[in-house]
């Protein structure tokens, strides 16, 4: 190798990969670091795709997506907004990681900074660095329930600021944004004429009685800033790496070029199946719900419970991002502790930015028993170790 590119010097390694494969020398680890639900893809949606396979749907399709997928999501986000879209809206991306990429390509230039939540998803970094574009950290705080502040976005604006990234239902913290707190954004962007990208890929994903409040149900968001969403979570969907953007029609064209550059097109037969997913009653994305409200009492009641531990009520997503920070170590070296003593393998809060730091990230996506029997562990472990922790 006679040279290695800056980006590939610096690019940001995860850290929830990194732990899952320390994880990996135990044989009796129970792995909660991966946002992967536990559940298989529901049958109708396979039979879409393996039928479509069958009917040779295996070719080159648009760069921008097959029709009926553009009119399906369409469709989706004019029933929950009640305003109108269009198909011309609409692009099919390889999950919603490469339309968050596609997003930053259309709008970015070198040396424009990014607003990004402090803890945020890792992913975002990497994709900005790769444009040589600067990061910017909001942070965000336990007292504010893990709720992005509009005055901690206002501070950090300057005049090269063109991307506020939003995510609610939130991963890593498990908060979700309410209809007052995403207008109050909205308007503070406007105010400044910078876009959101708001990734929505937890919708699905939200408790006891609450719903999703999209940035799309705000009139005429539509038409200046961004949704970006995905099938993995809410269908089980996670390896067939089919998600989109909503976004103006103008934008949407643009992506479409660069998809030509990057991989042509989403095979149509995973688009096919997708719009089965969005077709389809349902009824299999409560049936995830209601197991995930169940999963959320186990890990999050019995974090409680534990001495040390200090865990805010998971409003969306299945993620637990308890405070730990009354054993005195740092999420890192207790993260490795705990993965060492219990063979429970979780993800250190430093991994999604400095404001991480005394949290761990608990998913909570695994079967019942798995989570009931890595919190037995967790507990019975720090009794014993830190008897003095209340």
């Amino acid at each position: 190798m006679y040279h290695w590119s800056s980006l590939s010097k610096h690019y940001p390694a995860s850290s929830i990969r990194k732990m899952a494969k320390l994880a990996g020398q135990f044989e009796d680890t129970i792995m909660l670091t991966m946002g992967e639900p536990h559940f298989e893809t529901p049958d109708l949606i396979k039979y879409a795709g393996t039928k479509a396979i069958e009917e040779n749907r295996t070719h080159y399709g648009p760069n921008v997506g097959e029709s009926t997928f553009q009119a399906a999501v369409a469709e989706k986000y004019q029933a929950m907004t009640g305003f109108p879209f269009h198909p011309d809206e609409v692009m099919a991306s390889f999950g919603a990681t490469e339309g968050i990429l596609l997003v930053m390509m259309t709008i970015l230039d070198q040396g424009d900074e990014v607003l990004i939540a402090n803890p945020h998803y890792p992913n975002y970094l990497g994709q900005i660095m790769a444009l040589k574009a600067n990061v910017v950290e909001v942070p965000v705080y336990e007292e504010y329930q893990f709720k992005i502040q509009p005055k901690d976005i206002e501070a950090a604006i300057t005049e090269r600021t063109k991307l506020l990234i939003i995510n609610s239902p939130n991963n890593p913290l498990g908060s979700i944004l309410e209809k007052e707190e995403m207008e109050e954004i909205v308007a503070l962007a406007d105010k400044h004429q910078i876009t959101i990208l708001s990734d929505e890929v937890y919708e699905s994903i939200l408790y006891d009685g609450k719903k999703h409040f999209s940035l799309f149900q705000i009139p005429g968001t539509n038409e200046r800033h961004f949704v970006v969403n995905s099938f993995s979570k809410t269908y089980a969907m996670t390896g067939w790496r089919v998600g989109y953007v909503v976004g103006n029609t103008a934008s949407i064209e643009r992506m479409a070029e660069f998809r030509e550059g990057i991989g042509f097109c989403v095979p149509p037969f995973i688009q096919d199946a997708a719009v089965e997913a969005l077709q389809s009653d349902q009824s299999i994305v409560q049936e995830y719900l209601t197991a995930y409200d169940r999963r959320r009492h186990i890990v999050v009641d019995r974090l409680n419970q534990i001495p040390g531990f200090h865990c805010l009520k998971t409003e969306g997503a299945f993620y637990a991002f308890p405070n730990i920070q009354a054993f005195g170590k740092s999420s890192q070296d207790f993260a490795l502790e705990l993965l060492t003593e219990t063979h429970v393998a979780m993800t250190p809060g430093s991994a999604f930015g400095s404001m991480g730091e005394g949290y761990l990230r608990i998913s909570f996506a695994q079967s019942e028993e798995a989570l009931s029997e890595a919190m037995d562990r967790i507990e019975a472990y720090v009794r014993r170790a830190y008897p003095d922790v209340k």
